[in-house]
């Protein structure tokens, strides 16, 4: 739980420092990670009590949360397969056994089910266009914005 207690720590900062005086300007703020990451990566992949994650975010932010949450879903095979094919070293994440990865994918694919108001899931397996299309109609259908 220290991990999650030190990633709770830094996005109350994120979100005291960046986040709230953005929206407080009127921008926009896009993120890639936030707390439903660390509920799926923490809870889901790593089995700590999601209840005690969810009052931890309830400390930390309050009722705070994202308008929109993208949710790009792939099965666990493709996904590992994309991110062995990239430059670079695997990630700790990525370095993670297939069981955990597994886990992942259904934290995230819960977590779209039980906010459906507020997430949205993404058919990831396409090529980056079809992805990058699908990003943009979820966020112009849920947000009710006109895109260029």
């Amino acid at each position: 739980m220290s991990e999650a207690l030190l990633l709770y720590a830094a996005r109350c900062d994120h979100v005291a420092r960046l986040i709230r005086p953005a929206l407080e300007a009127g921008r926009w703020v896009v993120c890639d990670r936030f707390s439903d990451s660390t509920l799926a990566y923490q809870g889901f992949g790593r089995g700590l009590p999601l209840d005690e994650l969810r009052a931890l975010h309830r400390i930390a932010l309050g009722a705070f949360a994202p308008d929109l949450t993208v949710i790009l879903d792939l099965p666990v095979a493709e996904g590992l397969a994309r991110a062995a094919g990239r430059a670079g070293r695997a990630d700790r994440f990525e370095r993670l056994d297939r069981a955990f990865h597994e886990r992942l994918r259904e934290g995230f694919r819960e977590i779209a089910r039980a906010e459906p108001g507020r997430c949205v899931l993404v058919d990831a397996s396409g090529d980056a266009a079809a992805v990058h299309r699908a990003v943009r109609a979820a966020v112009v259908e849920r947000l009710g914005v006109a895109l260029p």
